[in-house]
């Protein structure tokens, strides 16, 4: 026999939603207000009618002592249940509803009561001040019980205290109309919070909508595991409300836009500045897998809106991919020339072993010697007129990739740049993709030719790369320079329209400049300029250099 489990305890406590919570808070609140409003109410209400019925005594009294008939009768008649004074005091008693009207003489003794027998007798209060000259008013006991009362002295014609007049309001009916209105502030106050508890009930219903119908619990819990997720995960987020401001950045996003936590509550604009990457961020520029150059970085952007209005957008870095793919190219174009090589080292062989098989030896050597001297030539023009290594050997090869397809790659003659430059890696991914969008813009033309100028002015580098391509017209030589923007199709394994972008924000970021315009003969002319590109001054070259090619096949290599 299994073992009877445990009763279930009954748990007390706030229901763990958050729409039960916030009704029962907010129906608490509606209750403590009606109830606290309707005590602040009573609270002075009784000390109101209190006032108002003394008030309404001392009027009465007044009213009465007013009547000189009265202070002649006290004069001239004596204290009688029958008197004139009675009659008086009695007709204005019955006419104002007051509980007594009791007139007396500066002694004190009745000469009017409600009560017959005690006319003649001293009154039950001390009738002092009145008959000092003094109004009263006050509530206190007398032979009738408590009562608001009004007491003021009774003058004769010569205005002299002949004695006073005391009129009593009985404090029974000044506290029936206290208690008379209970019932009507109840009911107000039982339909203010039946109005407040409808008003909790719609808040609470809408804050259900928007919680879900989730606990507390369940939302502090989402809170801390977001928090986690947006600051371990390696894409950057950045979460915008419906004004377009900035609600959330996570660390990524801030590495890779370089921008720290003060952005959060200003637009795209006010923390990126104009650009491409704003414009991806507020939903100017659409699409799926937008590119974007933030600094040195290429970013892919995707936008997503929200149901409040809003948007989130993340970012990959996709920098090392873009570098892996430029050199991809740069190995594919190498590949191209070692094929070209090899098919014309064949070529040669070929020449040269028919040339033996004809024992014309002599001519045998000749052409090996123009051949080695031809490829030397190429080499060493190229390192005299450019000393650093790695942008030398960058033209050698693109001028060998340029060969492969028919393309003229000229060296000009007023080349020349000193091994003192600070980035020389900057300036080869600079050189690489001018001479690049240069040899595919000549591409298949007649007479294809590209021209690279580099020298050094001071600390200044300047680079211009010309081609006899079709140029690129006025109304889009700043868009080139846009990223994204490219009119041919991209390669399979990356995006086309960022090597022009890149290579104005590696100028700009040094403090120079990379602008377009119209070649001598046609075609278009890029110029670099890189300030402070130079760890120091450059001598004056020593060397005059031929300023003409001797032979195409010269000028070819």
């Amino acid at each position: 026999m299994s073992p009877t489990p445990p009763a279930r305890r009954l748990r007390l406590g706030l229901p763990r939603r958050v729409f039960s919570q916030v009704l029962l808070m907010q129906v608490a609140i509606a209750a403590g207000v009606a109830v606290l409003a309707t005590g602040l109410f009573l609270a002075p209400l009784g000390d109101q009618l209190d006032d108002q019925a003394m008030r309404r005594a001392l009027a009465i009294a007044q009213t009465t002592a007013q009547q000189p008939q009265i202070a002649e009768d006290l004069q001239r008649t004596r204290p009688s249940p029958k008197g004139p004074v009675q009659r008086e005091a009695e007709r204005i008693r019955k006419a104002t509803h007051a509980e007594y009207v009791v007139v007396m003489d500066r002694r004190g003794v009745r000469w009017s009561h409600t009560e017959p027998e005690r006319i003649g007798g001293i009154v039950s209060t001390d009738p002092g001040r009145a008959l000092a000259g003094h109004e009263v008013m006050q509530i206190d006991e007398g032979t009738l019980g408590r009562s608001a009362r009004g007491k003021v002295p009774l003058r004769d014609g010569d205005g002299r205290i002949v004695g006073a007049v005391s009129v009593g309001i009985a404090y029974d009916s000044v506290r029936a109309r206290l208690l008379h209105a209970i019932p009507g502030l109840l009911a107000y106050a039982g339909g203010a919070l039946a109005v407040g508890a409808l008003a909790a009930w719609l808040v609470s219903r809408r804050v259900q909508r928007q919680t879900r119908d989730l606990a507390f619990s369940d939302i502090a819990a989402l809170l801390a595991e977001r928090e986690a997720m947006l600051h371990s995960i390696r894409e950057g987020v950045v979460a915008l409300d419906r004004a377009g401001r900035i609600r959330l950045l996570n660390d990524e996003a801030q590495r890779l836009l370089d921008i720290d936590g003060g952005a959060v509550g200003g637009t795209p604009d006010e923390a990126l500045g104009a650009g491409r990457t704003a414009d991806v961020l507020a939903g100017r520029v659409t699409g799926t897998d937008l590119l974007t150059v933030r600094g040195p970085r290429v970013l892919v952007a995707n936008r997503m809106p929200t149901d409040d209005g809003g948007a989130v957008a993340t970012l990959r870095d996709r920098t090392e991919l873009e570098q892996l793919g430029r050199e991809l190219d740069s190995t594919r174009g190498l590949i191209d020339a070692l094929r070209a090589q090899d098919h014309e080292h064949a070529n040669r062989m070929h020449t040269l072993l028919g040339l033996l098989e004809l024992e014309m030896y002599d001519d045998a050597a000749e052409f090996v010697g123009e051949v080695v001297g031809d490829h030397r030539a190429t080499s060493e023009q190229v390192a005299e007129r450019i000393e650093d290594p790695l942008l030398a050997a960058l033209l050698v090869g693109k001028a060998a990739v340029a060969a492969e397809r028919g393309v003229t790659l000229w060296v000009s003659d007023r080349t020349r740049l000193p091994d003192r430059l600070v980035d020389p890696r900057g300036l080869v991914t600079v050189v690489g993709n001018l001479v690049d969008n240069a040899l595919d813009a000549v591409a298949g033309t007649p007479h294809a030719r590209v021209e690279v100028e580099l020298r050094a002015e001071g600390r200044t580098a300047v680079l211009r790369v010309r081609d006899t391509g079709p140029g690129i017209p006025v109304e889009q030589r700043e868009v080139v320079f846009t990223e994204g923007w490219s009119t041919k199709e991209p390669p399979a394994h990356r995006e086309r329209g960022i090597g022009l972008c890149l290579v104005r924000r590696l100028a700009e970021r040094q403090g120079g400049s990379a602008t377009v315009g119209e070649a001598r003969g046609g075609g278009a002319e890029f110029t670099v300029v890189l300030p402070e590109a130079l760890s120091g001054p450059v001598p004056e070259p020593a060397l005059n250099l031929p300023s003409t090619p001797q032979t195409a096949e010269e000028e070819t290599r």
